[in-house]
């Protein structure tokens, strides 16, 4: 691995984040970091995160490549600040003579509760339904009230029981002598399961035969939802893979979010609690190579679609699913989000302490969401690459907890500069069914590769449910 002095320490969290998500240490040869050492403020490396995460997904895709076309892997350079960038990408989604929604709804966020802090979060018209009829209120203030007169853990479990999202602050130590953070706090990077492929069934992307891009011909079955999983399948479609986001009719995701995260994709909707739209899904399945999940643990299970079930509708399919609290103790089934990770897991409360403050200091962006996002197109890419050369099958296993817990690992930064303004970051000119936009370019670079997404970021449920190039596309 190369790298420039600036950059120093950059390199070597990105080989160790490589090595977590089983790349072979030689390819780092192929890597070059760049950059500053620190671009956001934070008593946490989020820089280092950003840089080896995004770092991790591009080498990724460069392996893959080389496999597909019996090369030699391409060398791939990663800069520092474009990697931030990418980590802020929707506050710096600019429009260009259209508006788009706030991202965040009027009553999210942060309230003191009677002896301590807690999030709530409600962005979701349903989540934010179940904080109503709880507290009895419906704006800031109101709300700010009712919250007053509960401990903070109390109306955690209250929120969460009535079907709504919410955090207590707790300090690192609490959360580890807790059920939940005791479960996860060995949690691997990504956990990967594998199966032999079997023999009657034929590698869908063999050696040889690869295209212009690396995932060139890939089909991906996207079912994810907010930042992390979209992140993880528009890197896989800037690459090359048709994308086909699937999602329930009617769903709304949180409107502001969809310029950024939907670019690259088709979009459809099907109900999945039909015949017509089980038959169509698991046609789908069938066709697919790879299907990410960003549902809660049990989510495809309850609807009949677990391991097994997805392995029988097509033995070749590789399968990534990323959740919010992880894959075992009580809160594997709980909803989640970056902001209440940051709550729950000490990251919080360390910022406060940090800063001096007596309300919770989070980190700069939603680093948990794109740091999973990105490491997640690395276990796919990985994935593949196994597929291809090892004849395996893999089904991965990420979450924002288990992307806590590095975060946490990461040496503190000796630099702490003031935070980037939005003109600091150069943007790039974007086609949206809104309206033009600029946006941050994808970050990471393969030399002499030139990815881009080719379906404009839109609506979600505006495709047909098919395979780009199959029947009734």
């Amino acid at each position: 691995m190369t790298q420039t002095d600036q950059a120093a320490g950059l390199s070597d969290i990105a080989a160790r984040v490589w090595d977590e998500v089983g790349g072979p240490a030689e390819l780092t040869d192929a890597l070059t970091a760049a950059g500053p050492r620190a671009v956001l403020p934070s008593q946490f490396d989020v820089t280092g995160l950003a840089t080896a995460s995004v770092a991790a997904a591009t080498l990724a895709a460069a392996e893959f490549l080389a496999v597909r076309n019996d090369g030699r892997t391409l060398p791939v350079t990663v800069d520092s600040r474009q990697a931030c960038a990418a980590f802020a990408a929707e506050g710096l989604f600019t429009p260009l003579g259209w508006e788009r929604p706030d991202i965040w709804d009027p009553i999210a966020g942060n309230y003191q509760a009677r002896d301590g802090w807690i999030r709530l979060h409600t962005n979701y018209a349903y989540h934010r339904a179940a904080v109503e009829r709880l507290l009895g209120a419906a704006n800031r203030e109101s709300v700010q009230a009712a919250v007053a007169e509960w401990r903070a853990v109390d109306l955690e479990t209250a929120v969460v029981e009535a079907g709504g999202c919410a955090a207590a602050m707790r300090t690192r130590e609490d959360w580890l002598a807790g059920p939940a953070g005791a479960a996860t706090a060995d949690a691997p990077l990504a956990a990967v399961a594998d199966r032999a492929l079997p023999d009657n069934v034929a590698a869908p992307l063999a050696a040889g035969t690869g295209g212009p891009l690396p995932y060139s011909g890939l089909r991906v079955l996207d079912l994810t939802r907010v930042i992390a999983g979209p992140i993880a399948t528009r890197f896989l479609a800037a690459y090359g893979a048709d994308v086909l986001r699937i999602d329930p009719p009617g769903f709304a995701e949180v409107p502001a979010l969809l310029p950024e995260t939907t670019a690259g994709k088709r979009t459809a909707a099907l109900d999945l609690t039909t015949a017509a739209g089980r038959a169509a899904f698991e046609s789908l399945v069938n066709g697919a190579d790879v299907l990410v999940s960003g549902l809660r643990a049990d989510a495809l299970a309850r609807l009949g679609y677990d391991g097994p079930a997805l392995a029988a509708l097509n033995p070749a399919l590789i399968v990534a699913s990323l959740d919010a609290y992880g894959w075992d103790g009580p809160w594997r089934d709980r909803r989640g989000f970056d902001s209440l990770v940051q709550m729950s897991s000490g990251i919080a409360a360390a910022g406060a302490a940090a800063a001096g403050a007596d309300h919770p200091v989070p980190l700069p962006v939603q680093a948990l969401d794109h740091a999973c996002g990105y490491l997640t197109a690395a276990a796919v890419g990985r994935a593949l690459t196994r597929h291809t050369a090892e004849s395996v099958v893999s089904r991965i296993r990420l979450s924002l907890i288990a992307t806590a817990n590095l975060l946490w690992s990461l040496p503190r930064p000796a630099e702490h500069p003031p935070m980037p303004k939005p003109g600091d970051f150069p943007l790039t000119d974007a086609q949206t069914a809104w309206g033009p936009a600029r946006r941050v370019p994808l970050p990471g670079a393969i030399a002499g590769i030139d990815p881009r997404w080719r379906v404009e970021a839109g609506p979600l449920g505006r495709h047909h449910p098919a395979w780009a190039d199959g029947p009734g596309s």
